[in-house]
């Protein structure tokens, strides 16, 4: 939830009232469209992106075309021609919390608006350093955490895209190998609006006076209280142990062989270690720097959302 001294800096809603702000949006994805964007253990269903996600495409729509009408004023202003600066919009929150499936969505929502047809979604999961630098530095255990990113190559990334280069490309990131994909990107053409999902893009460091947030036109936190997070992750790790784990080429097959009391004795050792610090120590303190905070309660159900006043 939004601490009490930084309550004065949103307008809060309930669900029932931020579904209302939808007004006439269509919804315009299908059943089948949403079984392709579900995370692993998310049950969104339709009714869900109709109350939630709607009302926050309605809105950064019209964000969206005031901010390039305000590239078409201040080109008019200097006699030039209009560049095409692409939105950026950050998407943060916890591991677990969902905010893969909410970046999903909202990338499909948002492309079918005729104003802005081309919407690319990034993860900062490709800016992690390779396993081998991880290993030679003595923080593989620390993979998540702000020291594991090589942030100064995802600032060059959205230094180019948001200076309209016509090609950028990032580095692939494998889940089933848990490293960096040798000699593999995505290249990013000049989208209308780029989605940045991550651990890490709203945190701030101390190692540049440049933040990863200062390039984002929009960002949203995805939220839900730590013991909700926790369940959500326990559940997740047994349902890879029964899929993705079985995969020879994991970096986690031997997981596969767990029993079910021992998955989950393991996966809360991981999330009391790694991804129960790294959210308490590093990613909560960073909600209140979010355009829109998100909140979910414990069946993944969005129960309220703030939004910060201008």
């Amino acid at each position: 939830m939004i601490r009490p001294e930084d309550a004065g800096r949103y307008i809060a809603f309930d669900r029932a009232e931020w579904a209302d702000l939808r007004a006439s949006t269509p919804l315009t994805i299908r059943e089948r469209d949403l079984a392709e964007l579900r995370g692993i253990n998310e049950f969104i269903e339709l009714d869900e992106v109709a109350a939630v996600h709607l009302p926050i495409t309605r809105l950064l729509n019209l964000y969206v075309s005031a901010t390039q009408n305000l590239h078409k004023v201040s080109s008019t202003f200097l006699g030039t021609i209009a560049p095409k600066v692409p939105y950026i919009i950050g998407v943060a929150g916890s591991v677990a919390v969902g905010k893969s499936t909410f970046a999903r969505i909202l990338q499909a929502l948002l492309a079918r608006w005729p104003e802005h047809p081309k919407v690319d979604l990034i993860t900062t999961d490709g800016f992690l350093f390779p396993n081998e630098v991880l290993l030679d530095r003595g923080i593989m255990n620390r993979k998540g955490f702000p020291e594991s990113y090589d942030t100064k190559q995802l600032l060059q990334f959205l230094r180019e895209v948001k200076g309209g280069a016509p090609a950028v490309s990032a580095p692939v990131y494998s889940h089933v190998l848990y490293d960096i994909v040798p000699d593999a990107e995505v290249v990013i053409r000049q989208p209308d609006i780029l989605i940045l999902e991550g651990l890490n893009v709203l945190q701030v460091g101390a190692e540049t006076d440049e933040f990863v947030s200062d390039y984002f036109d929009f960002s949203i936190y995805i939220d839900a209280d730590e013991d909700h997070i926790e369940d959500w992750y326990i559940d997740r790790f047994k349902t890879l142990r029964e899929t993705v784990f079985k995969d020879p080429n994991s970096f986690f097959r031997n997981y596969a062989h767990l029993s079910a009391d021992e998955a989950i004795e393991i996966a809360r050792g991981i999330w009391d270690d790694i991804n129960g610090k790294n959210l308490s120590e590093n990613i909560e303190p960073t909600k209140a720097r979010a355009s829109l905070v998100v909140q979910k309660g414990h069946d993944h159900r969005v129960t309220g959302v703030h939004l910060r006043k201008l």
